[in-house]
């Protein structure tokens, strides 16, 4: 079992910054591609950005160039440094990865859905 726990969120003002936070248990093997999806009240759940097993990354047009989504395995963190914030980046932030799975020695599958989500942290970014 995988747990996922988000910190970092917090109140800012628009133009400021904060760094998000998601720290996952178990080894690093559990899990591969992992993203921050964010949900505001009356808004339906967006993936922010994604980062693969690979390294390689993925953004929302309405972040690409301000977020930057980055892990340190030996730590197993993942995070989001949120630069040049909007009022409308407000919302609950959410950590989420994919299952990886060993199939045969040597040979790994991750699934196609996200499997593990985290409660959520908080920004609100205000003028």
């Amino acid at each position: 079992q995988v747990h996922l726990v988000e910190s970092g969120g917090n109140s800012v003002q628009a133009g400021g910054s904060l760094t998000l936070s998601c720290a996952h248990s178990g080894y690093i093997v559990s899990v591969c591609d992992m993203a921050w999806y964010r949900q505001a009240p009356g808004k339906e759940r967006e993936l922010v950005s994604l980062i693969s097993s690979r390294g390689a990354t993925t953004y929302a047009d309405s972040v690409k160039g301000r977020f930057t989504i980055s892990q340190n395995n030996a730590v197993n963190t993942l995070y989001l440094q949120m630069n040049s914030l909007k009022i409308e980046d407000t919302s609950v932030y959410y950590c989420a990865a994919k299952r990886r799975t060993a199939v045969l020695p040597g040979v790994w599958r991750c699934d196609g859905d996200f499997s593990y989500w985290g409660q959520g942290t908080q920004v609100t970014v205000s003028s």
